[in-house]
């Protein structure tokens, strides 16, 4: 029997959960300070079979759920969870989403990640998935979940891994979109810092705990990653929404293979310098629209991955000149486009340099009344 066969059965499964704990599998000092390991443990597995083995769990496995596979491995024991990383690459370069920080790395180069948002008006919360299949009613992998709040004279989208749990003390927590009183002006905070030495933004807003609250295991902040802004259109005079946005470069954390040039990035896992994205800013606008003279409206080419008219709808191209905010954009390559299908349902394609956090939040500001803006 093949090792992608053995990797499939029940049996491989519930070795799985009868794995021994991190600490036994690695071995330990026994009270004379002998070091000595489990030889029953699978830890114990030789480097170069248990590097093949999840080379090929990892090529086997193209799509959700059957990449679950691929984060059983990295859940076995720290041995095999540094393995695992060695051989995962990020979705810059593979296009699959395996593990949650994939979700702050940017997204493919050539074909955008293709993901569904599903709103609840009851609740006022929003979930994104990962698209499986070109339907519209795919159900998809859930991704990440953001419930609005009103807080005083603005509002707050709290964003996390858990649809059950949105609230900025949970460990689920990955970040927040914060409005101004009129929604037109917004700050995307993220709960990790984007770079090393990174201080978290000031003001009652930005933070994430009360002082009694912080605890040593936890970022105490948030941390600024981006702006979207909206250009007011009080005389109705310019067409639909106009917006520009200023983000900040993903950090990529996993190292790819196959490279030299070696960086470290924050949690202290050596990455490629030719392989992420270079620091800085990217500076997005939407994509102007052309009026149909016969539909009497504006259009945009979604192709078909837009369904219903909506001032909702936009796409997102990167300026050429990336310091002038008003520089003119590239019109053939739409890096992010956000569109209704449904009447709780919209489309969301992202690719590089944008993580699908960034993305999420972006389309997050779409959302509401702008009667300043339309």
């Amino acid at each position: 029997m093949s090792l992608r066969k053995v990797f499939r059965t029940r049996k491989f499964s519930r070795s799985f959960k009868e794995a021994p704990a991190v600490g036994a599998a690695e071995g330990g000092v026994t009270g004379n300070g002998v070091e000595h390991a489990h030889e029953d443990g699978w830890s114990n597995m030789l480097p170069e079979i248990l590097c093949e083995i999840v080379r090929r769990v990892d090529a086997a496995e193209e799509l959700w759920p059957n990449r679950q596979n691929v984060v059983s491995c990295a859940c076995v024991c720290k041995r095999w969870r540094d393995i695992t990383r060695e051989v995962v690459r990020e979705p810059l370069h593979t296009g699959k989403i395996t593990f949650p920080s994939c979700l702050k790395q940017p997204g493919p180069r050539e074909v955008p990640h293709q993901c569904l948002i599903k709103r609840n008006k009851k609740t006022s919360t929003f979930y994104l998935y990962l698209a499986l299949t070109q339907s519209f009613t795919d159900k998809g992998k859930f991704l990440l979940a953001a419930r609005r709040y009103r807080c005083g004279t603005h509002t707050e989208y709290i964003i996390s891994l858990d649809a059950d749990d949105l609230s900025q003390g949970s460990n689920a927590y990955v970040g927040k979109l914060s409005s101004d009183f009129l929604g037109t002006n917004f700050v995307i905070y993220d709960s990790q810092p984007p770079h090393s030495g990174a201080k978290p933004s000031s003001g009652r807003a930005s933070r994430r705990f009360a002082s009694k609250q912080i605890s040593p295991q936890v970022p105490a902040g948030n941390f600024e990653v981006g702006q979207v802004s909206y250009k007011f259109n009080l005389l109705k005079s310019r067409g639909p929404r106009r917006m520009v946005c200023s983000m900040k470069s993903p950090v990529t954390p996993f190292k790819p293979t196959g490279e030299t040039s070696e960086s470290t990035s924050l949690d202290g896992h050596k990455m490629h310098d030719k392989e992420h994205p270079a620091s800085g800013h990217t500076i997005l606008k939407n994509k102007a629209p052309r009026w149909h003279e016969h539909l009497q409206c504006w259009c945009l080419n979604f192709h078909g991955r837009v369904t219903v008219a909506s001032v909702k709808n936009f796409q997102l191209v990167a300026t050429v000149d990336q310091s002038q905010p008003g520089g003119k954009g590239d019109e053939e390559t739409v890096l992010l486009q956000f569109g209704k299908v449904g009447d709780d349902t919209f489309t969301m394609d992202y690719r590089q340099p944008l993580s699908a956090f960034q993305a999420f939040a972006i389309c997050l500001t779409s959302f509401g009344t702008k009667l300043a803006c339309e």
